[in-house]
């Protein structure tokens, strides 16, 4: 599971800069598909628009990932088994009974 969202944050992320990118210079109500104008809100264009930007983005964080040497894939899924959260070490049985924690590692 880490996996993926290792795949999809990333690519979430860059759907939003794209999209703000994209829309900054294109008014959604001047969009043409294969030489007709498209028929349909400001938001449904807007929410279309972030999910091909986030397909296209998940599409190359998942190539970036693939690509990784095994190695490297290795290390990444052994970190990510010993935390939970990346940004939080782990409660060890010893630390939760007593109720503090030890100093930084």
């Amino acid at each position: 599971m880490k996996q993926v969202i290792w795949i999809l944050w990333p690519a979430f992320v860059a759907a939003g800069i794209a999209e703000m990118a994209f829309f900054t210079l294109i008014d959604p109500r001047q969009l043409y598909l294969f030489g007709e104008p498209v028929e349909m809100s400001a938001i449904g264009a807007y929410s279309i628009g972030f999910l091909l930007f986030w397909l296209i983005c998940s599409g190359s964080s998942m190539m970036t990932y693939l690509m990784l040497p095994k190695h490297i894939k290795d290390a990444l899924s052994r970190l990510a088994g010993e935390r939970d959260d990346l940004a939080r070490p782990k409660k060890h049985a010893s630390e939760s009974a007593s109720g503090h924690t030890p100093a930084a590692r």
